[in-house]
């Protein structure tokens, strides 16, 4: 399988993923917009709150095609973030007072200059310095083998992606092998002690439905995670995190050539939790990606929606401009207000 910017789908433009959020079952009404909806629960518009946290992409590049994958990121990607940026990226990250670091891809490990990145950026003294990983990386070449002692030097936090506790669940969302490959890491880093518990090192997991409806409840879900890695592989961790698949990018061409867009998109709508708007993410994260432009969230800068400020660019950084901007919001958005909400950190709310 390969990208949609590879395979030139028309998807991979981000207008066109745009325009039909804006046109369809939006448009005629069937369904109300986003800014509707939040106009409804008097929450529009959507304004940040304290900046906690700084999350960078640092390119699109992975060693695997998900089928959900958001971000559109495989093998054949090659949009990296240069040294340059990184460290325009590091300057700005001590003006603006942020405490996480949250670094993510694509595989965020075949950065060529990663290792540089998360040694730099330790020395800021972040409180909570934070590295997505898709688990298969630590062991897809000889070269990522000594990840975990890395990550463990540095106090990294790993966040890793684990659709399912079971081989096949997993496989089909994100290709032969990978449920193994990520067993063995999940070992790998639980040897140097991750997610046992004294040692400080957290450990925690990524969970995404493998189709199109939302996620169970994340305490059940955590439970019956944690019950099956125990039994079936001695396998530990901290906490799971339930995510909802946004209709973006590679998840929206599955809905679209399932034809299951105006059913997921209906059953988003029908879930939406005026409770969960309070707690997106886009409240009290900026999202940088790997050419330095500046995203109210991870999901909006696939989309190319920048910030409404003066200064869209890492360059630009103002901290009162984004304190005081307006949060960009298309449709997509329904995804992190559905249910319990959803975040990179997980449920938003009970």
């Amino acid at each position: 399988m390969k990208s949609l910017a590879k395979r030139k789908d028309s998807l991979a433009n981000p207008k066109n993923q745009l325009a039909l959020f804006n046109n369809g079952i939006f448009a005629n009404g069937e369904l109300p917009t986003f800014k509707q909806k939040v106009s409804e629960s008097n929450q529009y518009p959507l304004k940040p709150n304290k900046l906690e946290i700084f999350q960078v992409n640092l390119g699109y590049m992975c060693n695997q095609v998900c089928t959900h994958c958001h971000v559109d990121a495989g093998p054949d990607r090659k949009e990296i973030m240069t040294t340059e940026t990184m460290q325009l990226c590091l300057n700005k990250l001590k003006e603006s007072g942020a405490t996480t670091l949250d670094l993510t891809g694509g595989a965020p490990e075949m950065n060529p200059n990663f290792r540089w990145f998360v040694e730099e950026a330790s020395k800021i003294g972040i409180q909570d310095f934070i590295v997505r990983s898709n688990l298969t990386i630590l062991r897809a070449n000889k070269k990522y083998y000594d990840l975990p002692e890395f990550f463990k030097k540095h106090n990294v936090h790993v966040v890793s992606s684990l659709p399912f506790y079971k081989r096949g669940k997993t496989d089909k969302q994100r290709g032969d092998g990978v449920f193994d490959a990520s067993i063995e890491a999940l070992k790998e880093l639980n040897k140097v002690g991750y997610g046992i518990p004294g040692t400080g090192l957290k450990l925690d997991l990524v969970y995404n439905p493998s189709g199109a409806f939302l996620p169970g409840n994340q305490l059940e879900l955590e439970q019956e995670f944690k019950k099956a890695l125990k039994e079936d592989f001695n396998i530990t961790f901290n906490n799971l995190f339930s995510i909802t698949n946004l209709p973006i990018s590679r998840f929206l061409e599955f809905l679209v050539a399932s034809e299951n867009y105006e059913d997921y998109m209906d059953e988003l709508v029908d879930a939406y939790n005026p409770s969960a708007v309070e707690n997106v993410m886009c409240k009290n994260t900026i999202s940088i990606d790997w050419n330095g432009n500046l995203f109210d969230c991870d999901f909006n800068q696939q989309l190319d929606l920048k910030v409404a400020t003066k200064g869209k660019h890492i360059s630009e950084f103002n901290m009162n401009e984004l304190n005081n901007r307006q949060i960009v919001v298309s449709q997509h958005c329904y995804g992190c207000t559905a249910g319990a909400g959803s975040s990179c950190q997980g449920a938003i709310s009970d």
